[in-house]
């Protein structure tokens, strides 16, 4: 009866293990845990993984919100421009993230991405190279693909629209300058800037990248539109066609 009592209370205590783990943010110190820190502190005090974990909202018998958090973040390794890339798929590969969890990060995600956009798209006028990747980067820097971006713009600078005019593959992209002279005089646009990115993060633009450039230019011109700027786009940063003299 003892030995048999003795083998039922393991059996019992290592269950009970196994459903409330001691790495459960529940047994972890009030201040310590993602959503009382952030209450106590603010969202600028906590670590990527916590925020992350606050969307998770729940582990499994296995592993805690923070837990998976970490995982997710080690399959981006670690850099949030590599989290903003990974969609529904990719995060369900981590054990615990079902298709509703991976679903509410990659919301959280695109919230980001169109908050960074809504910023851009505010400024009054644009004057620079900078003003101008902070409009088209939040389009094009998460993409896994090569994609053509256009900014069509008044004569005073001012945005009128900004839109992607093609998407390729991992190496390349085919830009339709017809296409895009057609859309500007469409927009009443006399001035343009174009960009596109680079998902292998090089910045440096390409024989085809001057070619094209060089033709859109040219064709431009005899429209009466002027070509302001050709940028790449990656997780690095951006590349300026006029500002390294190149147009």
């Amino acid at each position: 009866m003892t030995l048999h009592g003795i083998t039922c209370n393991i059996v019992f205590c290592a269950y009970n293990n196994k459903m409330n783990p001691s790495n459960s943010i529940k047994n972890w110190a009030e201040d310590e845990r993602p959503r009382e820190k952030m209450l106590q502190k603010g969202a600028a005090a906590l670590t990527d993984a916590e925020l992350l974990a606050i969307l998770i909202s729940s582990g499994t018998k296995e592993k805690s919100a923070l837990d998976l958090a970490r995982e997710i973040l080690a399959q981006a390794h670690n850099h949030l421009h590599e989290l903003g890339r990974l969609g529904i798929l990719e995060l369900k590969k981590t054990k615990g993230i079902g298709e509703a969890r991976a679903i509410t990060i990659a919301a959280a995600l695109e919230l980001g991405r169109r908050r960074q956009l809504s910023e851009g798209i505010q400024r009054a006028t644009i004057s620079s190279s900078k003003e101008a990747a902070e409009i088209i980067t939040p389009l094009l820097q998460d993409l896994n693909h090569e994609a053509f971006c256009v900014i069509y713009l008044n004569h005073a600078n001012r945005l009128i629209r900004q839109e992607i005019v093609s998407s390729g593959g991992l190496t390349g992209t085919v830009a339709d300058i017809r296409l895009i002279l057609k859309n500007a005089l469409l927009q009443n646009a006399s001035q343009v800037i174009v960009a596109h990115n680079h998902p292998s993060g090089n910045l440096q633009p390409s024989t085809a990248d001057k070619e094209l450039t060089r033709k859109l230019k040219e064709a431009a011109s005899v429209m009466d539109i002027k070509l302001l700027d050709h940028l790449i786009i990656s997780p690095a940063g951006f590349f300026s066609f006029s500002d390294n003299g190149l147009i």
